[in-house]
């Protein structure tokens, strides 16, 4: 199979806004030991993402500083060694550390998985980052349990529709926030039990009059700041409070008798700089447990729009504008 020597990317040369993206050219990536070539059809669009863009979020050691932290796309080449199950010619898609708005990239092959029958490249493209964060976070650390209770703050985000498909089939009862009547009734078309515009309503006083007083037993919160308080008198008793992202800031002053006395969980993670192995096996439970609800139509993602690759700064302003539901998309070649 041809390759070229050189290939497309963008990367963020300097800090700053979406205008500081460029797309260059870059030598092609070799795949290493365990890893794979990929020639990529689309890569998702994620907030991490502007935070890298921004100089807030910087790739870790050894990861690749383009921009892109899921893609879907063929294999077109197989590092020293190789003996695993994937073939050149498969289609898959793939969590990276780096490296998806380009038109190659070297992926872990535990970090891969096939794209579910019935969906394209670039519906695969969109789910690998939130799925993934969503499995780990909330069916791991939250340990979400049929018939239980859980509050999903972003409900029309990647993250949030991903949730609240995921909580919904799992068997829990979905509450979500959004902003505005649209996506509310978006978060309610994909399953939400109770949809709150935060811009109307008080999700404190929706949780207790929800719940009859008794409270939530799981928070997805990606908001912190003086969300996290309040989030905290919306637990149950052993409710967990997971948190994956601080939009409105990561340093705040709390009282902690309230969660001693109701034996709540404080708990969060960041997923980039996981190792390899962590981030295969919770590919092995996404095949196992989810690409089944996908493959059925239980779950599918939710696309808002796709870009062309040279186009990704207009896709980053579209993500800060916040007028999306679901993800955002490029589309590579």
């Amino acid at each position: 199979m041809f390759l070229p020597a050189e290939m497309k990317a963008i990367v963020a040369e300097t800090p700053g806004d979406a205008d500081r993206l460029r797309l260059i050219r870059r030598p092609m990536p070799k795949p290493g030991e365990g890893e794979l070539l990929v020639r990529i059809a689309a890569a998702g669009v994620n907030r991490p993402d502007i935070l890298q863009r921004e100089g807030n979020y910087g790739p870790p050691p050894g990861a690749s500083d383009i921009l892109g932290l899921e893609l879907a796309g063929e294999v077109v080449g197989k590092g020293p060694g190789d003996t695993g199950p994937w073939k050149v010619g498969d289609k898959l898609c793939a969590l990276v550390a780096g490296g998806g708005y380009a038109e190659y990239c070297t992926v872990p092959a535990p970090q891969c998985l096939p794209v579910p029958r019935g969906l394209d490249l670039v519906e695969a493209a969109a789910m690998p980052e939130t799925f993934f964060t969503v499995w780990t976070n909330v069916f791991e650390r939250a340990a979400l349990k049929p018939g239980e209770s859980i509050l999903i703050h972003g409900g029309s985000s990647g993250i949030g529709t991903t949730a609240i498909q995921l909580a919904h089939v799992h068997g829990a009862k979905v509450m979500a926030t959004a902003g505005g009547p649209e996506k509310v009734a978006a978060c309610r078309a994909l399953g939400a039990d109770r949809s709150i515009d935060y811009k109307a309503e008080d999700f404190v006083t929706a949780v207790k009059d929800f719940t009859g007083d008794r409270g939530i037993d799981v928070i997805l919160d990606m908001v912190g700041g003086d969300y996290i308080a309040r989030n905290l008198k919306c637990l149950a008793r052993e409710g967990r409070l997971v948190q994956i992202a601080f939009l409105k800031g990561s340093k705040v002053e709390l009282d902690l008798m309230p969660l001693m006395l109701k034996r709540q969980t404080l708990t969060g993670s960041t997923l980039r700089a996981r190792p390899v192995a962590e981030k295969g096996a919770i590919a092995v439970q996404l095949k196992d447990r989810v690409w089944p609800w996908v493959e059925a139509g239980r779950v599918k993602p939710v696309i808002h729009r796709s870009f062309p690759l040279a186009a990704a700064a207009d896709a980053h302003r579209l993500l800060e504008e916040g007028r999306h539901i679901g993800k955002i998309v490029l589309t590579v070649g």
